[in-house]
């Protein structure tokens, strides 16, 4: 295999391709990139670990075809580190040679007939514009558990009905909820998927830059798998398996308190009131007419208050959230506004998007945050 290839088009080739590399690989072939080189002047990288695989194209000149198998996190290394300058690779026996300006590094190869195959896109359910799905999927992240123990928590469940894409997560004590719209290639389709979190959150950063993201899901076989492809690139992953918990049921019907306040006033409060909060201690919230008053540290601690506007309908209350969580549900909004609704001070809240101070609230995102116990 002989070619050769734009420094930056290798160096991001390589970083998404790497991006499925198994931190501890059952098998050494596993720890590998395959560089396949065709005749008609592609360069495509491709990883995979037996749940997630991803394939990449580039543009090369090649030479010579061909397809050798390398270490993965040394061609990322040297790819990120090259000079902006063509780069050469050539395969010589069982050492690759990559070559970029004066510098050269010579690999080791890997058996790559012992690679296993990658499997195939699943067939395409429709498409999503990427910036809205790159959106939508940070929005929904920061709810998912990062708790490996309960695997069905780690995952984002993504539910497809017709022309409306919705997707969900929770950690038990907090839940995210994003509907978008999209273009199913049927549009009667209904389905249902749970997808790792965290790869979901991988491909909507690589490939949510504006380009429609084709979206396929495979349900119901022997295997069940989602993919994901735009602009070269291209995303499978197992599903997780299991039920999820019918965490939809936990949104209230209706809310007769709900306060609306500036969106990064509040969290710059939340912020600085939270510095002399300890470790798994609430920020309280106390919602007057007019006002919303933060405290948080009590006794013989540190302690510190502060006010901010708040527009309030409904009666006073106080309540307490653990200001992480509060903060990252304020962060998923993308509104100067941010309405804040409530049933009662010891049940979940519910933050939603608002543009104008006596508009209607956007129900496509919805942040429900259970409170933590006030103890007198």
């Amino acid at each position: 295999m002989k070619l050769r290839v734009e420094r930056d088009a290798l160096a991001d080739a390589v970083a998404w391709a790497a991006r499925a590399l198994p931190a501890r690989p059952p098998v050494p072939v596993l720890a590998g990139l395959v560089l396949e080189a065709d005749s008609a002047g592609i360069l495509r990288l491709s990883s995979f670990d037996y749940e997630v695989s991803a394939r990449v194209e580039v543009p090369a000149e090649v030479m010579d075809a061909g397809s050798v198998l390398v270490s993965g996190r040394l061609l990322a290394d040297i790819s990120k580190s090259l000079p902006g300058k063509p780069v050469d690779i050539t395969t010589d026996g069982s050492k690759v040679s990559v070559t970029c300006g004066s510098g050269r590094f010579t690999l080791l190869t890997m058996p790559v007939e012992e690679y296993p195959s990658l499997p195939s896109m699943p067939e395409a359910s429709g498409t999503v514009p990427g910036d809205a799905f790159a959106k939508a999927v940070a929005q929904v992240g920061v709810a998912a558990s990062r708790d490996e123990t309960l695997p069905i928590l780690t995952g984002v469940r993504v539910e497809v009905e017709g022309d409306q894409l919705t997707l969900l997560a929770t950690d038990r004590y907090r839940l995210a909820m994003r509907t978008i719209t999209w273009q199913p290639s049927d549009p009667a389709v209904s389905d249902v998927a749970l997808v790792r979190a965290r790869t979901l959150s991988d491909v909507a950063k690589a490939l949510g830059t504006g380009a429609d993201v084709t979206f396929g899901l495979s349900t119901g076989g022997s295997t069940e798998m989602v993919g994901f492809e735009a602009g070269g690139r291209r995303t499978t992953s197992l599903l997780v398996d299991g039920e999820y918990p019918k965490v939809r049921a936990l949104f209230p019907d209706s809310v007769p308190i709900h306060a609306v306040v500036d969106t990064q006033a509040l969290m710059d409060a939340v912020r600085r009131v939270a510095l002399v909060a300890e470790r798994n201690t609430p920020v309280h919230l106390s919602f007057t007419d007019g006002a919303l008053t933060l405290e948080a540290g009590q006794g013989e601690d540190a302690q510190a208050s502060e006010a901010v506007e708040a527009t309030l309908v409904g009666e006073e209350l106080s309540i307490a959230f653990n200001p992480q969580f509060l903060l990252d549900g304020l962060g998923a909004l993308d509104t100067p506004l941010a309405r804040l609704s409530f049933t009662e001070p010891r049940k979940p809240a519910v933050l939603s998007p608002q543009t104008e101070p006596d508009g209607p609230d956007d129900t496509s995102y919805r942040y429900l945050l259970m409170p933590v116990r006030i103890t007198s």
